[in-house]
């Protein structure tokens, strides 16, 4: 089964919980760290990496003594990437997302696609456990093409854990596509509350089945879970705010080194989301 751990905000637990369930599970799931702008897995599952695999996406390059420019390829960028400036094109290379429609359109096919690098797709074990995650180059467009790398690097068999960027724009969705369910994340706090309803609401478009676990539960008024059983969201596991717990992270470990009773919890949590998914 496949697994996306999302979240509406960031901050809220979710790369936590995705390290602690991989660990739950051992050998038979494999994790993979999609959110390639800021991936943290490797903080807390110190995996040995064993492939390094530089990412490339094609960006458009012009030939000079085709090119007579007329500015179609800067009429179709909705990205603002090209512009004309007296007669040539000039292309702002951290604006554009890689869509190859300069090249389609222009007549005279002065426009080719050449290799640009990106960022990385790493590739290791954690603990005998499948790893992967992405490294964006800083300053890129889009993440997107990346995340979809680092999912395929997957292997064929066996339960998978997707720790997803945060929020409900296309980096989430790109990641989240494919599960077979998804597994929220969020705090009991005004933000939380408030980003939770937006990923919810985007879910619910996709008609991906999703539960909720609520991190430091025991700090809320109880309006989450008000809202929760009005919505019919399930929670499936409430981790209080406890001190022990966040001195573990802050030395990069995960639940389980300071709470290893919460293994099985998280164990038949996983076990349960197979019915939630057929339901």
């Amino acid at each position: 089964m496949k697994v996306a751990v999302a979240s509406g905000k960031g901050g809220t637990g979710k790369t936590s919980l995705a390290c602690a369930l991989a660990r739950a599970l051992g050998p038979r799931a494999a994790l993979l760290d999609c959110d390639v702008e800021e991936p943290d897995c490797a903080l807390f599952l110190k995996p040995e990496i064993t492939q390094e695999i530089t990412f490339t996406v094609p960006v458009p390059a012009v030939d000079p003594a085709k090119c007579v420019g007329h500015g179609r390829c800067q009429e179709v960028c909705v990205y603002n990437a090209v512009k004309v400036f007296k007669g040539k094109p000039f292309l702002f290379e951290h604006m554009c997302h890689s869509c190859g429609g300069c090249a389609l359109a222009c007549p005279e096919g002065a426009i080719t696609e050449v290799p640009h690098g990106s960022g990385l797709v790493r590739i290791g074990t954690a603990a005998g456990s499948f790893f992967a995650d992405g490294l964006l180059n800083v300053g890129e467009a889009s993440p997107v093409r990346l995340i979809k790398a680092v999912k395929k690097a997957a292997p064929p068999d066996g339960d998978v854990i997707i720790d997803c960027p945060p929020g409900t724009s296309c980096p989430m969705m790109t990641a989240v596509s494919g599960a077979d369910f998804c597994l929220l994340v969020s705090e009991p706090t005004p933000f939380g509350l408030s980003d939770l309803r937006l990923a919810v609401q985007t879910l619910e478009k996709t008609g991906m089945p999703h539960a909720l676990v609520i991190n430091r539960a025991d700090l809320g008024d109880g309006e989450m879970e008000r809202w929760c059983l009005e919505k019919g969201l399930k929670v499936l596991l409430k981790i209080p705010f406890d001190r022990k717990i966040a001195e573990a992270y802050s030395r990069g470990g995960t639940l389980l080194e300071s709470r290893p009773e919460y293994g099985e919890k998280l164990r038949e949590m996983f076990g349960a989301l197979g019915a939630e998914a057929a339901a």
